[in-house]
């Protein structure tokens, strides 16, 4: 058997490929929307993707299913109770597809969402074949932690129904496999489909049984109240992803070939003023020093696509301003959580804008130093933290409001407009993105601490641990 798993950094997604040696056939588990990276690999092992299984209809990503069938003809396999525009296998307990020596079993394991399944991978060329060698767990079971139940609320499922079921779908399907059956998730650290999911994208049973908080003695009700507790708050475009996965939609090279225009700077700026959504992909150094006015930046570097997600609307067109040569990636980033209403990107980059000073602004990105001496100033900047409320409760710099970045959209009216804004992060991504947006809503006078809270304590200077009122 043949078995990789692909791992997405950005996504903190994982997706595997399972091969047979002996009839070269290949299935692809929860696939990523760019498809390449399947397609290469299956090509230099000589193999061929018939088949493709989506765990659940995924929220936080679009997946690659409707691209490799298309492309090469694969089956589309999820849980028997999705509903979706598209034909697929129903999956339910003991559904089983074989090819060769490699065996896939569906287990239903409804609770991150009603659909969810989990596939159990056996290796007829090893011994115990009555064994399973591994279950791929979608976002039922992660490596210390299980998945959220509440997503689908926007949907109208309870997250306490919800987290009821994943109690029994633990105990009564995962829980009684071998110890030895390794554990693969379809997400590792970073990911908001869970709270505590480990670094380590790789288990085994015997290591959650033992490990795993959520997976200890305790009763049902005492398990959702456990679950459901403490999750980050979901991006809104989690619920226009779930939806997405069940529809009939493009695939992403019709979306890219669409969306790959060039734009001159008149037209850009046209475009701009009608309500289309400026976003600048270049790393937050650059974009400090020179930008369009009005314009968003997010880095290509960060949790790129959580955040456009998160803080661009999913109504309005983007149009893109990158690094000559990362316009196309640019794109595709987007693309994997479906934003696909790009409508062109400024042809040859920030360099488009030389003959137009006036619309080019630059943002201050102040020394922890000069920070400090400015907070003690008679004129003082208002510091604001965009962390989140648990990084809050760590640590913080004394005075500043606490406004993280998800809610900063709503949550302007509370900062003063005639008033200095020096916003401050954990090291500086996610404050270029909130001074950004502030610029954009109108505050003429926005810098950032350069280096965040941590070039902040590496010029020792001191923080403050935070007072319930403080959160």
């Amino acid at each position: 058997m043949i078995f990789h798993q692909f791992y997405l950094n950005c996504l903190a997604h994982a997706s595997y490929l399972i091969g047979d040696e002996q009839t070269r056939i290949a299935a692809v588990v929860d696939p990523q929307r760019d498809v390449e990276r399947y397609l290469a690999f299956a090509d230099e092992h000589g193999l061929e993707i018939r088949h493709v299984f989506l765990t659940h209809l995924h929220a936080d990503f679009v997946a690659g299913h409707l691209e490799l069938r298309d492309r090469l003809g694969a089956k589309i396999y999820l849980g028997a109770v999705a509903k979706t525009e598209y034909e697929f296998t129903p999956l339910r307990d003991g559904t089983t597809v074989e090819f060769g020596r490699v065996r896939l079993r569906a287990l239903e394991t409804p609770g991150h969402t009603a659909e969810s399944v989990s596939i159990l991978v056996y290796d007829f060329g090893k011994p115990e074949t009555d064994k399973p060698y591994a279950v791929l767990t979608g976002d039922t079971l992660f490596v210390g932690d299980v998945g959220r139940p509440d997503l689908r609320v926007a949907l109208g499922w309870s997250a306490a129904d919800l987290g009821g079921l994943l109690f029994d779908s633990l105990r009564t399907k995962l829980l009684p496999l071998p110890d030895a059956s390794f554990v693969y998730p379809a997400h590792g650290a970073g990911s908001l489909c869970g709270k505590a999911i480990s670094k380590e994208t790789v288990s085994t049973i015997g290591e959650q049984r033992r490990l795993n908080y959520a997976l200890q003695p305790m009763s049902k009700e005492q398990f959702v109240e456990l679950v459901t507790a403490d999750q980050p708050d979901a991006p809104p475009y989690f619920t226009y992803n779930a939806v997405l996965n069940s529809q009939e939609h493009a695939t992403l090279d019709e979306a890219l070939t669409r969306e790959m225009n060039p734009l001159t700077l008149e037209r850009m700026l046209e475009l701009q003023a009608s309500g289309a959504q400026v976003l600048d992909t270049r790393e937050p150094e650059e974009f400090a020093a020179a930008h369009l006015a009005g314009s968003i930046n997010i880095g290509l570097s960060g949790q790129y696509a959580t955040w456009a997600g998160t803080v661009l609307s999913q109504e309005r067109p983007i149009v893109i301003i990158a690094n000559p040569g990362r316009e196309s990636e640019s794109a595709m980033r987007l693309g994997r959580i479906g934003f696909d209403h790009v409508a062109g990107y400024l042809a040859e980059g920030v360099r488009s804008l030389e003959p137009r000073p006036e619309s080019t602004v630059r943002t201050e990105r102040l020394s922890a130093p000069h920070a400090a001496e400015l907070l003690e100033s008679s004129e003082a900047p208002l510091a604001v933290d965009v962390r989140t409320p648990r990084e809050r409760e760590q640590k913080f710099i004394a005075g500043s409001v606490h406004i993280p970045l998800n809610h900063l959209s709503e949550r302007t009216a509370e900062l003063p407009k005639n008033r200095p804004l020096l916003v401050y992060c954990a090291g500086g991504y996610r404050s270029s993105i909130a001074a950004s947006m502030l610029r954009r809503d109108g505050f003429a006078d926005v810098s950032e601490i350069a280096g965040g809270i941590a070039g902040w304590e590496a010029a020792k200077l001191p923080v403050r641990k935070a007072a319930t009122s403080d959160k």
